[in-house]
C-alpha cells in the first residue's frame, strides 16, 4: 500500500491517541496481505505460521479497539457478489465539475481573495461514499454530477477503503478511485490494448459487475473533500484542510495538499506545484494537474455555482513538457501486416519522474518531415503525461535516408516503401517487409490469433507463442489446437511442466467454442475489427457459409453501412488468395460455433432504434468506445464510424469534434448519452 503521505501527516498528528493506532493498522494490513499472496499464491512463505499468527492477532485486536476495518483486511473474509446492472443514484447535493485554466495568473487572481489548498488533481474516477452509524452503506460515481452508478459492490475489492469507522451519524465523502502508475505498467501488458492509461483502466474496473475482477486492477481511493457530517467530525469544521485531516484518523487515505496563505505570490504558488509533484512522482500517482480551492467552506457556500462548475475552486491543468536530448537511431520492427514499424532511439531523460528513452516515429513521412539524422538535437514530450513523442528537431537542414533500411531487420529480405493517401490531400509513406515466412510476421499474426480480439486463448503469451513457433510446434492456426502431439516435449521446456501444459490445455479446449465474429477477426482481414465483424454477424445471420459465399460472388459489401469501397475490396482480395480460402474452411473444423440468439430487446416494439445506423463521438460517461458499439448493436442498430446522410442518429459525449457539425448539416438527430439510455430504459 501507498503510505508516504499517510505516514507523513500522521506525524504531524501524533497527539491524537489513535493515530499511531491508524498507521499501524494500514501497515498489518499490507504486510499480512503480501504474507498471504506469498503462501497461498507462490508457494514461497518468507515467514512461519507463529509470526503471521502474532500479527494477524495484533491486527484483529487494533481493529476491535479504533472501529476501523479496510476493505482489503485479511480478518474480513468478504464475499464478493456480481450485480446484473448498476442502479442509477441521484446526488442530492451535486457532484459537480471545475472550471479549467492552463495559466497560473488564474491561480494568484483566486489566491488574493482568500486562503486555500493546493491539491494534486488526481487522474481517476470520482467516487462517493455514505457511511451511517460507522458503516459503508453505499458507493456512487459521479456520473453527470446529478445521477451517478451504483458501484457499493466493487468497494470490498478496493485496497485501502475502511468498510468499518468509529464514527456516529451519517458522513458522506468523495475522492477518486484509481490505478497508481507503476501498478498500471506491470498490468497494462495483460489488458486490452485499447486500454491505454491508467485512468480508463480505473474507471472501467470500478464500474464492473462482477467485483471479482474489479480486486485484480488494485484500485485505490483518496479522499478529497466532506460532504456531508462535517459537524461531527470534530475540529475545525469550516476549514476543508482540517476535516481532511480529520478524515486520516477515521483510516482514510487523503489526496495530497498543502495550504496557500491569502495574497501568495505565483512563485510561492509555482514552487508548492513543484513539490505536489515531486509527491506524485514519489508515491505513483496518475495525475493531470493541480486544483486550487478555499479553505473557508462557509466562504465557499457565498461563491455559488453554474450548471457545470462550483465556482469555489479551479482546476489548473499541466502543459506537456518539452526536455531537450540527443537523437540517435531508429529500430525497427516488423508488424503481422508487413509493415514495419520506426521507433526512435534517444540519450535517455527523464520525464514526470519516468526515464525515457523511446518514442514512436510513426511512418516515413514524419521521419522525413523532421529531418532526422543521428546525432541531432530533439524535443520530446510525453502527451497527457502518457505517451513520449518527438515535437521538434532542432538541428533541421539534413536527413539521412541511411536511417532507413534496405533489408529486413528480422529476415534479411529487401523492404519496399508503399505511399497511400494521408490527410489533406497528402501522401503517408510506410516501410514493409514482403516476405510472408518472416519470423516476426508469423509471431505477431499468432498473436493476434490468440489475442482478446480474436480468439481469446487465456494462458498462451507471446513468449510461449515465440518459443512453440521456434520449436516447430507451431506453423498453421490448426496446430494450435494440436499441441497434444508434442506434450512431452512442451512439458520439459523451461517454465513449464505437466500442470502449466494441463492448464493451457485446458484453456484451448474451453476456446473451441467460439462465435461468427470472433472467427472473423481472427483471420486479420484488412480493417475487419470488432465492430465490422459484429455487423457482418448481423447481416449474415452468424452463417460462415454464406458469408463465404458473398466474399467469393463479389457481393458489394459497400451496401452495408460504413463498409466503404477500400474494405470491401479487403474482403473480396483476401477470398481471392488460396490459402486463405483454406484456412477458412479448415479451421472451421476446430470449433463448435455458438448459435445465435435473438435479443428481446431487438423484437421490442417499443425499441426506436431497430434497423437504425448510429454512431457515436466525443467521451461516454457509461461507455468506451467498443461497448457502446456493442450496445448499439444489441439494439438490433449498425454502428457506424463516420457520419453520412445514411445515419439515424448521432451520440454525442464532450468534445465530439467534426462529427457534431457534420451531422448538423445534414440534419441529423443528436442524442445526449443520458437521453440514449433513457430512449432505451423506456
Amino acid at each position: 500500500m501507498k503510505q508516504y503521505i499517510f505516514k507523513k501527516k500522521m506525524q504531524k498528528k501524533q497527539s491524537r491517541s489513535d493515530g499511531a493506532s491508524v498507521q499501524r493498522i494500514a501497515e498489518l494490513t499490507a504486510t499480512l496481505n503480501r504474507y498471504r499472496h506469498e503462501y497461498y499464491n507462490l508457494a514461497k512463505p518468507s515467514v512461519s505460521d507463529a509470526v503471521y499468527d502474532r500479527l494477524f492477532d495484533e491486527l484483529a485486536a487494533l481493529e476491535q479497539k479504533t472501529g476501523i476495518v479496510l476493505s482489503n483486511s485479511p480478518t474480513q473474509t468478504v464475499g464478493y457478489t456480481p450485480v446484473s446492472a448498476l442502479r442509477k443514484v441521484r446526488h442530492t447535493i451535486p457532484l459537480l465539475s471545475m472550471d479549467k485554466t492552463k495559466q497560473a495568473d488564474d491561480l494568484v487572481s483566486m489566491l488574493a481573495v482568500a486562503h486555500a489548498l493546493l491539491m494534486l488533481k488526481l487522474d481517476g474516477l470520482t467516487v462517493k461514499l455514505c457511511y451511517e452509524n460507522g458503516k459503508l452503506v453505499e458507493a456512487s460515481t459521479r456520473g453527470d454530477g446529478e445521477v451517478g452508478e451504483d458501484v457499493t459492490h466493487n468497494i470490498p475489492a478496493f485496497c485501502n477503503v475502511p468498510l468499518k469507522i468509529p464514527h456516529k451519524g451519517k458522513l458522506t465523502i468523495t475522492g477518486e478511485g484509481l490505478i497508481h502508475t507503476d501498478d498500471f505498467e506491470q498490468m497494462k501488458d495483460t489488458e486490452d490494448k485499447e486500454i491505454k492509461n491508467a485512468r480508463n483502466l480505473a474507471a472501467g474496473s470500478i464500474r464492473l459487475l462482477d467485483p471479482s475482477v474489479c480486486e485484480d486492477r488494485h484500485i485505490y481511493f483518496y479522499a478529497f473533500n466532506v460532504i456531508e457530517g462535517m459537524d461531527t467530525l470534530g475540529g475545525n469544521t469550516d476549514s476543508r484542510g482540517w476535516l481532511l485531516e480529520d478524515l486520516e484518523s477515521l483510516g482514510f487515505e487523503v489526496c495530497p495538499f498543502v495550504r496557500m496563505s491569502k495574497g501568495a505570490s505565483q512563485t510561492e504558488a509555482e514552487s508548492k506545484i513543484q513539490h505536489l509533484r515531486s509527491i506524485a512522482n514519489i508515491e505513483k500517482l496518475p495525475i493531470d494537474g493541480i486544483v486550487l480551492r478555499y479553505d473557508s467552506i462557509s466562504y465557499s457556500k457565498t461563491l455559488g455555482r453554474t450548471g457545470h462548475h462550483y465556482k469555489d475552486g479551479i482546476a489548473f491543468k499541466f502543459e506537456d513538457d518539452m526536455l531537450e536530448t540527443v537523437f540517435r537511431s531508429i529500430e525497427w520492427t516488423p508488424s503481422r501486416s508487413g509493415e514495419i514499424a520506426p521507433v526512435a532511439l534517444f540519450d535517455p531523460m527523464e520525464i514526470d519522474g519516468c526515464t525515457v528513452s523511446r518514442a514512436s516515429l510513426h511512418n516515413l513521412s514524419f521521419i522525413k518531415e523532421l529531418e532526422l539524422h543521428p546525432g541531432c538535437r530533439i524535443l520530446v514530450s510525453k502527451r497527457n503525461m502518457i505517451i513520449p513523442h518527438i515535437e521538434e528537431n532542432l538541428d533541421r537542414g539534413r536527413y539521412a535516408p541511411s536511417l532507413i533500411p534496405k533489408r529486413c531487420p528480422c529476415c534479411g529480405k529487401p523492404t519496399r516503401i508503399y505511399a497511400r493517401s494521408g490527410g489533406k490531400g497528402g501522401q503517408v509513406a510506410t516501410l514493409h517487409c514482403d516476405n510472408p515466412d518472416c519470423g516476426n510476421q508469423t509471431l505477431r499474426k499468432f498473436v493476434h490469433f490468440a489475442g482478446k480480439k480474436a480468439m481469446d486463448i487465456s494462458g498462451i503469451s507471446e513468449a510461449v507463442l515465440d518459443k512453440f513457433i521456434s520449436n516447430g510446434f507451431l506453423t498453421t492456426y490448426q496446430d494450435l489446437y494440436h499441441l497434444d502431439r508434442y506434450r512431452n516435449q512442451i512439458i520439459h521446456m523451461d517454465g513449464f511442466g505437466v500442470k502449466s501444459y494441463e492448464k493451457l490445455q485446458k484453456s484451448i479446449d474451453v476456446n473451441r467454442k467460439t462465435t461468427f465474429a470472433r472467427y472473423l477477426v481472427a483471420m486479420d482481414i484488412p480493417m475487419i475489427g470488432r465492430t465490422a465483424s459484429r455487423a457482418l454477424d448481423n447481416y449474415f445471420g452468424g452463417n460462415l457459409d454464406a458469408f463465404e459465399k458473398a466474399a467469393i460472388s463479389g457481393f458489394d459489401f459497400t451496401t452495408l453501412p460504413d463498409f466503404g469501397a477500400t474494405l470491401s475490396g479487403n474482403i473480396h482480395d483476401w477470398f481471392q488468395i488460396p490459402e486463405n480460402l483454406e484456412l477458412w474452411r479448415t479451421l472451421r473444423g476446430e470449433f463448435d460455433f455458438e448459435k445465435r440468439k435473438d435479443v428481446s430487446i431487438m423484437e421490442n416494439k417499443k425499441n426506436p432504434f431497430g434497423g437504425c445506423t448510429i454512431v457515436a463521438t466525443g467521451k461516454l460517461e457509461h461507455f468506451t468506445r467498443d461497448s457502446i458499439n456493442s450496445k448499439i448493436i444489441s439494439l438490433g442498430a449498425t454502428a457506424g464510424s463516420s457520419v453520412t446522410r445514411k445515419t439515424s442518429y448521432l451520440i454525442c459525449g464532450e468534445k465530439p469534434g467534426s462529427k457534431l457539425t457534420k451531422a448538423r448539416e445534414l440534419g441529423i438527430p443528436v442524442l445526449t448519452e443520458q437521453e440514449f439510455l433513457s430512449m432505451i430504459s423506456a
